[in-house]
């Protein structure tokens, strides 16, 4: 069971925190002088932007910044139609700037469509081309478009001279992995990681959650193991500390699993319901009944898990395997008390027996019997039997043993325990009469 305990959080839809927009435009408070410098070193000549254009993306600009998007759109409207005049390099900055726009107003679409424009003119500096593919493939990822962000991607990748670095290496990496291609996802993720750990830096902390998602979804649970090792000891949070202990139980290593809850409960970070009743269970599976029991019922007694049948159950089980009787029987007693059954009746007055309370084994036997749904009636009359004999009740004790005798898994004992009584009541009769 305990091999069982999965990730929750692992199956559901992983998501990711895109990098800001940057290096979208180069159509700044310099308006061209960055592609102008980038394009003496361009092989493709990139004609030159004229005053006249120049002055109306400037004041486009200009109204934008000062608030009135409209105004500058209208503008841009304006260039817009006077197209056919525009050369290359200035059909590039205007739809950039259109881009530009409607990315401020979060019109995706529309952004995406301007970028493509910018792309699509051929002489344009190679520095523009580049930073423009790239934040296509961003917005197609916040559009949630994966196959044409990954397209962009590629198209990137292909004008891009420069090796990538980390963080682009992350975005491949989130473009493949929503695109359900997690051997490339895992790829790039790893490179990513190792690029970051062989510079003495930390991993960003959702780095190694895709990491450990892309994992997942490979079936490799120990890596993912790994990696939690990982999130624990970088970004210690109580989440983390969980799925290790489910990860170390996936991979059959219940001693850390329950090292790693019970580390985690210390510190205070399991307060979930299912996360206490997981730790009672683990101890309980460790062969450490009395603080599956302490675990549990101080959490009910604490108000932090709201007590069940099923949570008396393990409680009182856990006592009596630690040797706990005393403990276990006010346990039990609350749970016969919102119980429909006799089931917790008839563990008490097992209880009682073992703890030599004849009259009160007696009464909670037959309590249980009356309550029914028990899972063997016939117990209850070996235990009638028994608390009757040792109160010197023979005639009680016989009658109990008789009818447990027609019950085929008690027959055999109580046809013992008849004999020894019989034979008791006999010699107590006889003491009896010579003592008379």
């Amino acid at each position: 069971m305990m091999n069982k305990f999965m990730i929750k959080s692992l199956c559901a839809s992983v998501l990711f925190s895109l990098p800001v927009l940057s290096d979208f435009t180069v159509f700044d408070k310099q308006l061209g002088s960055v592609a102008y410098a980038a394009s003496k070193q361009e092989t493709t000549k990139v004609p030159a932007m004229r005053d006249r254009v120049y002055t109306q993306l400037a004041r486009a600009q200009k109204l934008a910044d000062g608030g009135d998007k409209a105004a500058g759109l209208e503008v841009l409207e304006a260039v817009k139609r006077k197209i056919d005049s525009l050369n290359s390099y200035e059909k590039a900055m205007l739809w950039n700037f259109y881009g530009f726009m409607y990315y401020g107003q979060e019109d995706i679409p529309n952004a995406i469509r301007s970028f493509e424009n910018v792309v699509a003119q051929e002489a344009i500096p190679e520095t523009l081309r580049v930073a423009t593919l790239y934040s296509l493939a961003q917005l197609a990822m916040q559009k949630q478009d994966f196959a044409q962000s990954l397209e962009f991607l590629k198209q990137w990748q292909d004008v891009n001279n420069k090796p990538l670095q980390a963080s682009q290496h992350i975005l491949f990496a989130q473009v493949y992995y929503q695109n359900k291609q997690f051997d490339d996802s895992i790829k790039h993720i790893n490179t990513a990681v190792t690029m970051t750990e062989g510079k003495n830096e930390v991993p960003k902390e959702h780095w190694l959650i895709l990491q450990r998602a892309a994992f997942y979804e490979l079936k490799q649970p120990e890596n993912v193991t790994k990696v939690l090792e990982k999130l624990v000891k970088l970004y210690e949070k109580p989440q983390y500390w969980i799925q290790l202990a489910g990860m170390y139980g996936e991979i059959g290593q219940e001693k850390k699993q329950l090292g790693a809850m019970e580390t985690a409960w210390q510190a205070g970070y399991i307060t979930k319901p299912g996360d206490i009743m997981m730790l009672a269970q683990l101890y309980l599976y460790q062969q450490l009944p009395f603080k599956a029991a302490k675990v549990l019922d101080d959490a009910i007694a604490q108000g932090k898990v709201v007590p069940q049948e099923k949570h008396y159950q393990l409680i009182s089980q856990a006592y009596i395997q630690a040797r706990e009787e005393q403990k276990a029987i006010p346990v039990l007693q609350k749970a016969a008390e919102i119980a429909e059954h006799g089931k917790f009746d008839a563990q008490l007055a097992q209880t009682y027996l073992n703890t030599e309370k004849w009259q009160l084994a007696i009464e909670h036997a037959d309590k249980a019997i009356s309550r029914g749904k028990l899972d063997n009636d016939g117990n209850m009359l070996l235990v009638l039997g028994m608390a009757h004999f040792n109160l010197m009740q023979f005639e009680q004790s016989l009658s109990a043993f008789e009818l447990a005798k027609d019950i085929k898994s008690t027959k055999k004992m109580a046809q013992q325990w008849s004999r020894y009584v019989a034979k008791e009541q006999s010699y107590q009769e006889k003491l009896a009469m010579l003592n008379d």
